[in-house]
């Protein structure tokens, strides 16, 4: 769910309403975190850019969202995360492997699904500094052009180690997804074993 969750979300803006411009990532924490709401509405921007461009095929979207991913997601924190139960039993070469086949597991998985969202729009609604860590919560809407029922989110974003704002989670409709993805990962090792988790995770691909 947490997998499916961030190809949605990544590809559902056409249209996004931030309050102040793109150079506000730089500015001082007294913002009440209007930055971060503006790295959302960029980032869904550029997604959207992606799936509008009739130049792309299928490879050239997965390639552009696989650099999305990798620029804009705390990739390797949030991968951490979906094994932490895991990661004093296996080997480096286990935990290597497992980082390497999961961002491509993320896009592979979902490229085909994203184009059905290419319509949306995301509303940033609001920012609320969350704790003293510097991180913000950036509540959102997606809305369908079909009817279907909005989808309400919250980015959890904060700073990396260079200063720019990445994506460490997310909730969606109330369920927080890496706690979600973490159970979903968890029974497959119990049942089938780490490696095999990361097996299923390089051959999984998009129908």
């Amino acid at each position: 769910m947490f997998i499916r969750a961030i190809a949605i979300l990544l590809a559902s803006a056409a249209v996004a309403t931030p309050a102040v411009s793109l150079a506000a990532q730089t500015t001082a924490p007294a913002d009440n975190g209007k930055a971060a709401g503006v790295f959302i509405a960029d980032l869904s921007q550029r997604a959207y850019a992606v799936l509008r461009d009739k130049s792309n095929d299928k490879n050239d979207v997965r390639t552009k969202f696989r650099a999305l991913l990798k620029e804009n997601f705390a990739v390797t924190d949030i991968g951490n995360r979906l094994i932490r139960r895991h990661v004093r039993t296996i080997s480096k070469q286990q935990y290597q492997a497992y980082q390497v086949a999961f961002p491509n597991y993320v896009v592979d998985t979902y490229t085909d699904n994203l184009f059905e969202f290419a319509d949306s729009e995301l509303k940033v609604l609001r920012t609320v500094p969350r704790g003293t860590r510097g991180t913000i919560d950036v509540y959102a809407r997606v809305i369908r052009k079909n009817g279907a029922q909005p989808i309400d989110s919250i980015w959890t974003v904060k700073k990396n180690e260079s200063g720019k704002y990445v994506v460490d989670n997310l909730t969606v409709a109330g369920v927080n997804l890496s706690l979600t993805q973490e159970a979903d990962f968890t029974a497959y090792i119990q049942k089938n074993g780490f490696d095999a988790l990361v097996q299923f995770m390089r051959d999984r691909k998009s129908a």
